[in-house]
């Protein structure tokens, strides 16, 4: 009794022994793109990276007081008439987040080339470009703290 799988592989005696063929019409397909039409598929393309940005968290944008905007007010002041030695501070800012509401708070340490009043920044001398209005806090020698 046969099988079911059993085959007579007479059958393909006369198609054997012939050469692979090449179309004179169609280029060759790449190895790489070849195996790409096995790779596993992604339906949800992009969805691991929405869970990521919605788990990320920012931080809310504190509100200064009065005096406080005075004293960095002062500070700037400060920094703009010793400018020529270009000072030394740290400036605490706020960088807003581009994709969500809120963001985050940084500090840079560095030399102060600048302050643009027109532009209304603080330009570093490693080139570093702070908003005024983003300024919480600076701190630093010229000060004397």
């Amino acid at each position: 009794m046969a099988k079911e799988h059993d085959f007579d592989s007479r059958c393909y005696d006369d198609i054997i022994h012939l050469s692979h063929h090449v179309s004179e019409v169609h280029p060759q397909m790449t190895i790489i793109n070849r195996a790409a039409q096995f790779s596993p598929f992604a339906a949800l393309t992009g969805y691991e990276g929405a869970l990521g940005e919605t788990s990320r968290l920012t931080d809310a944008r504190m509100a200064l007081a009065e005096d406080e905007k005075e004293i960095l007010d002062e500070k700037l002041r400060m920094i703009q008439e010793g400018i020529r030695d270009h000072p030394e501070v740290t400036i605490t800012f706020f960088v807003p987040d581009e994709k969500k509401a809120g963001g985050a708070y940084t500090s840079v340490t560095g030399r102060v080339k600048k302050i643009d009043g027109y532009e209304r920044t603080v330009v570093m001398q490693d080139g570093i470009k702070i908003s005024i209005t983003n300024i919480t806090g600076i701190e630093g020698t010229i000060f004397g703290t």
